[in-house]
Protein backbone atom coordinates (compact mmCIF):
# COMPACT_ATOMS: atom_id res chain seq x y z
CA UNK A 1 0.00 0.00 0.00
CA UNK A 2 1.20 3.35 -1.10
CA UNK A 3 1.30 6.22 0.92
CA UNK A 4 1.30 10.03 0.55
CA UNK A 5 2.50 13.30 2.38
CA UNK A 6 0.31 16.00 2.59
CA UNK A 7 1.88 17.82 0.09
CA UNK A 8 1.72 15.00 -2.59
CA UNK A 9 -2.06 14.79 -1.54
CA UNK A 10 -2.57 18.32 -2.20
CA UNK A 11 -0.70 18.25 -5.49
CA UNK A 12 -3.00 15.37 -6.42
CA UNK A 13 -6.31 16.18 -5.35
CA UNK A 14 -5.86 20.20 -5.38
CA UNK A 15 -6.96 21.10 -2.33
CA UNK A 16 -4.56 22.95 -0.29
CA UNK A 17 -2.63 21.43 3.12
CA UNK A 18 -4.08 23.88 5.23
CA UNK A 19 -7.75 22.71 3.91
CA UNK A 20 -6.99 19.07 4.23
CA UNK A 21 -5.73 19.75 7.86
CA UNK A 22 -8.78 21.39 8.52
CA UNK A 23 -11.19 18.95 6.91
CA UNK A 24 -9.31 16.95 9.64
CA UNK A 25 -10.06 18.99 12.59
CA UNK A 26 -13.72 19.41 11.47
CA UNK A 27 -14.34 15.50 10.89
CA UNK A 28 -14.96 15.67 7.15
CA UNK A 29 -11.64 13.99 6.88
CA UNK A 30 -10.62 10.82 9.15
CA UNK A 31 -7.09 11.64 11.19
CA UNK A 32 -4.50 10.50 8.96
CA UNK A 33 -1.83 8.14 9.82
CA UNK A 34 1.25 9.54 11.15
CA UNK A 35 4.07 8.95 10.42
CA UNK A 36 6.73 10.66 13.22
CA UNK A 37 4.63 14.54 13.20
CA UNK A 38 3.80 14.28 9.78
CA UNK A 39 0.67 13.02 8.12
CA UNK A 40 0.29 10.16 5.71
CA UNK A 41 -2.68 9.23 3.23
CA UNK A 42 -3.85 5.95 1.32
CA UNK A 43 -5.04 5.73 -1.76
CA UNK A 44 -8.37 5.36 -0.60
CA UNK A 45 -7.95 8.40 1.36
CA UNK A 46 -7.35 10.21 -2.14
CA UNK A 47 -10.20 9.05 -4.38
CA UNK A 48 -12.22 10.09 -1.56
CA UNK A 49 -11.08 13.49 -1.61
CA UNK A 50 -11.31 13.85 -5.38
CA UNK A 51 -14.78 12.76 -4.93
CA UNK A 52 -15.59 15.54 -2.32
CA UNK A 53 -13.55 18.06 -4.34
CA UNK A 54 -15.79 17.16 -7.15
CA UNK A 55 -18.90 18.06 -4.53
CA UNK A 56 -17.49 20.94 -3.65
CA UNK A 57 -16.80 22.41 -6.75
CA UNK A 58 -20.67 21.53 -7.63
CA UNK A 59 -21.64 23.22 -4.90
CA UNK A 60 -22.40 20.89 -2.23
CA UNK A 61 -22.10 22.33 1.12
CA UNK A 62 -19.49 21.07 3.43
CA UNK A 63 -22.67 20.15 5.72
CA UNK A 64 -24.36 18.07 3.16
CA UNK A 65 -20.26 16.59 2.45
CA UNK A 66 -20.01 15.81 6.09
CA UNK A 67 -23.47 14.32 6.24
CA UNK A 68 -22.30 11.91 3.47
CA UNK A 69 -19.68 10.75 4.51
CA UNK A 70 -20.00 10.45 8.29
CA UNK A 71 -20.58 6.51 8.13
CA UNK A 72 -17.37 6.33 5.84
CA UNK A 73 -17.09 3.72 3.39
CA UNK A 74 -20.46 1.50 3.06
CA UNK A 75 -18.77 -1.36 1.17
CA UNK A 76 -16.33 -1.28 4.47
CA UNK A 77 -18.81 -1.13 7.34
CA UNK A 78 -20.62 -4.75 8.33
CA UNK A 79 -24.13 -3.41 9.39
CA UNK A 80 -26.89 -4.76 9.53
CA UNK A 81 -29.78 -4.62 6.73
CA UNK A 82 -31.86 -2.03 8.42
CA UNK A 83 -29.09 -0.46 9.24
CA UNK A 84 -27.06 -0.20 5.81
CA UNK A 85 -30.66 0.77 4.44
CA UNK A 86 -31.14 3.58 6.15
CA UNK A 87 -27.02 4.96 5.32
CA UNK A 88 -27.67 3.95 1.91
CA UNK A 89 -30.95 6.20 1.98
CA UNK A 90 -29.71 8.95 3.37
CA UNK A 91 -26.94 9.03 0.59
CA UNK A 92 -29.09 8.90 -2.02
CA UNK A 93 -31.28 11.81 -0.57
CA UNK A 94 -28.23 14.07 -0.31
CA UNK A 95 -27.43 13.10 -3.60
CA UNK A 96 -30.65 13.65 -5.29
CA UNK A 97 -30.57 16.95 -3.67
CA UNK A 98 -27.73 17.99 -5.05
CA UNK A 99 -28.61 16.57 -8.13
CA UNK A 100 -31.92 19.27 -8.27
CA UNK A 101 -29.74 22.17 -7.39
CA UNK A 102 -27.40 21.00 -10.70
CA UNK A 103 -30.57 20.62 -12.53
CA UNK A 104 -31.26 24.17 -11.86
CA UNK A 105 -27.78 25.33 -12.05
CA UNK A 106 -27.43 24.14 -15.48
CA UNK A 107 -30.89 25.76 -16.82
CA UNK A 108 -29.60 29.29 -15.79
CA UNK A 109 -25.86 28.69 -17.22
CA UNK A 110 -28.28 27.93 -20.65
CA UNK A 111 -30.38 30.63 -20.47
CA UNK A 112 -27.19 32.86 -19.96
CA UNK A 113 -25.27 30.67 -23.11
CA UNK A 114 -28.59 31.58 -25.04
CA UNK A 115 -28.82 35.47 -24.18
CA UNK A 116 -25.06 35.67 -24.84
CA UNK A 117 -25.46 33.85 -28.09
CA UNK A 118 -28.24 36.59 -29.47
CA UNK A 119 -25.93 39.35 -28.64
CA UNK A 120 -22.91 37.62 -30.17
CA UNK A 121 -25.12 37.57 -33.29
CA UNK A 122 -26.68 41.52 -32.72
CA UNK A 123 -22.83 42.80 -32.31
CA UNK A 124 -21.95 41.09 -35.57
CA UNK A 125 -24.15 41.96 -37.36
CA UNK A 126 -23.50 46.04 -36.42
CA UNK A 127 -20.24 45.19 -37.12
CA UNK A 128 -21.34 43.73 -41.03
CA UNK A 129 -23.30 46.83 -40.78
CA UNK A 130 -20.52 49.18 -39.89
CA UNK A 131 -18.04 47.42 -42.21
CA UNK A 132 -20.29 47.97 -44.98
CA UNK A 133 -20.89 51.11 -45.01
CA UNK A 134 -17.17 52.29 -45.51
Amino acid sequence: MEIYSIYEVATKTGFTAHTLRYYEKIGLLSSALRKGEKRRYTEGEIRLLKFMKMLKQTGMSLEDIQEFLKDGCLLENIDSAAIQLKKIQTRADILNKHLLLLEKQKQEIETVMNVTKEKLETYETMIGDLKNEK
